[in-house]
C-alpha cells in the first residue's frame, strides 16, 4: 500500500489531466482492494485461519482411472496416463501436468 500511495504522489504531477485523472483512479482502486485484502486476512488470522496456507494436491487414487483406448476413440478425447486430463489432439504433451504423450 505504500507503493502504492508514493505511486499517488507521483501521478499528480502527470501534465496531461486526462491521463492523470484515469492514473489516479488507477491507483486508488488497487490501494482500495489492498485495504480489503488486509482487512480479510487479519479478519481469518483472529479467527485462528491460515489465510495463506498451501493445500495438498490430490492423490491419484481419487480421480476415476483412465478411459480405455477404445473409449478415447469413440468419445473424441484421449487422456493423460500420468494425470488423467484430457488431452489436445495437435499437443505432444499434456497441457495440465506437461508430461509427454
Amino acid at each position: 500500500m505504500r507503493h502504492l500511495q508514493v505511486c499517488v504522489e507521483e501521478a499528480r504531477t502527470i501534465a496531461d489531466r486526462k491521463e492523470r485523472e484515469q492514473r489516479l483512479w488507477q491507483l486508488e482502486s488497487a490501494i482500495q482492494e489492498a485495504i480489503i485484502y488486509k482487512n480479510r486476512v487479519e479478519e481469518l488470522q483472529r479467527h485462528g485461519i491460515d489465510p495463506i496456507r498451501l493445500v495438498e494436491a490430490e492423490s491419484p487414487m481419487s480421480q476415476p482411472p483412465a478411459p480405455k483406448k477404445v473409449e478415447a476413440l469413440l468419445s473424441g478425447h484421449d487422456h493423460c496416463k500420468t494425470c488423467n486430463a484430457v488431452l489436445e489432439p495437435d499437443l505432444p504433451f499434456c497441457p495440465a501436468c506437461g508430461a509427454e504423450q
